[in-house]
């Protein structure tokens, strides 16, 4: 199978007509339609319909296309990294961190060693929310992304464990402080704000709740640290966070945090990846170099005997 044909087709899927293919390909379009031909003699299928409003792929297109942009992808990437090894390690890697998350303490190390070690490698950080950094991932958009979860399985995603944070009541020091750990019981009462349910440490609570015959009283749903740090401050209530930013929030307006006892929540903090879509040279050098770094975080549950801990991946 020609590479140059697959390219074509690809362009004639994207844009949905021969002539604009054949015009941004800068190639005529009786040649183009005679490429495509060909390509769909090789396969023995008709990979296009024909409309009056241009070209739309079959069935067979569609197993085609998806296909042949993992082909085209890694074949670029192969060009890449030859071009790499001659010179030391280059090239764009991108990295979701997720915000209010241990991951934040990643973010310097990174930038430091990366800097030391690769200095051609050109890093993004990405610090957004959990879910829409999985879908990244899966879009083959970002190469690695460190965030809640991997303890479900998860198409088109694979998982490595890294370290788990413990759950803590934050509250303002204008409300009466519990002890320094706090039954999940003592909590229904209080009257809390926290991230919608599609958030990973929502579902916890929610979880760890329903298994105690309870159900948190929620005042508002708040994604943003700031807003949630003033509604801390002023009094309104209390949240439940990951260790790392319950001592953030608290230390930045004089709040008390209180472990969760009985049950204990676990966040589990998790290295993720493609299941499917493999790594460049420089992102595998940067996968490393994360998988070092979090062994010295506390809860740290990533490999240092030269392995990698187990992946968590899609069947």
């Amino acid at each position: 199978m020609n590479l140059r044909r697959l390219q074509y087709f690809v362009k004639i899927v994207d844009i949905g007509s021969l002539t604009q293919a054949a015009d941004l390909l800068h190639v005529a379009q009786p040649a183009l339609s005679q490429q495509l031909a060909t390509l769909e003699g090789e396969v023995k299928q008709q990979l296009l319909l024909r409309t009056k409003r241009g070209v739309s792929p079959t069935e067979a297109g569609k197993v085609l296309y998806r296909h042949a942009q993992l082909i085209l992808r890694q074949c670029e990437q192969a060009k890449v990294d030859m071009t790499a090894a001659g010179r030391g390690l280059s090239g764009a890697v991108s990295v979701g961190l997720a915000p209010g998350t241990a991951a934040a303490k990643l973010a310097l190390p990174l930038l430091r060693t990366v800097r030391a070690r690769h200095p051609g490698i050109l890093l993004y950080l990405n610090e957004t929310y959990g879910n829409t950094l999985s879908e990244l991932i899966m879009n083959g958009r970002m190469d690695l992304a460190v965030l809640y979860g991997g303890q479900s399985v998860v198409y088109g995603l694979s998982f490595i464990p890294l370290l788990k944070e413990q759950l803590f009541l934050v509250g303002s020091e204008q409300m009466l402080a519990p002890p320094d750990e706090v039954p999940l019981r003592m909590i229904a009462e209080l009257e809390l704000y926290l991230p919608r349910p599609y958030n990973v440490v929502r579902r916890m609570v929610n979880d760890a709740f329903a298994g105690a015959g309870m159900t948190p009283r929620v005042l508002a749903e708040i994604e943003s640290a700031g807003t949630l740090t003033a509604v801390i401050a002023d009094g309104l209530g209390a949240t439940i966070l990951p260790e790392s930013m319950a001592r953030e929030v608290a230390a930045s307006c004089n709040a008390w945090l209180s472990r969760i006892t009985d049950p204990v929540i676990e966040a589990p903090l998790a290295l993720c990846q493609s299941d499917h879509l493999p790594l460049s040279e420089p992102a595998q050098a940067i996968k490393d170099i994360l998988l070092e770094l979090v062994t010295v975080l506390p809860g740290s549950t990533a490999a240092t005997d030269g392995g990698h801990a187990a992946d968590t991946k899609a069947s």
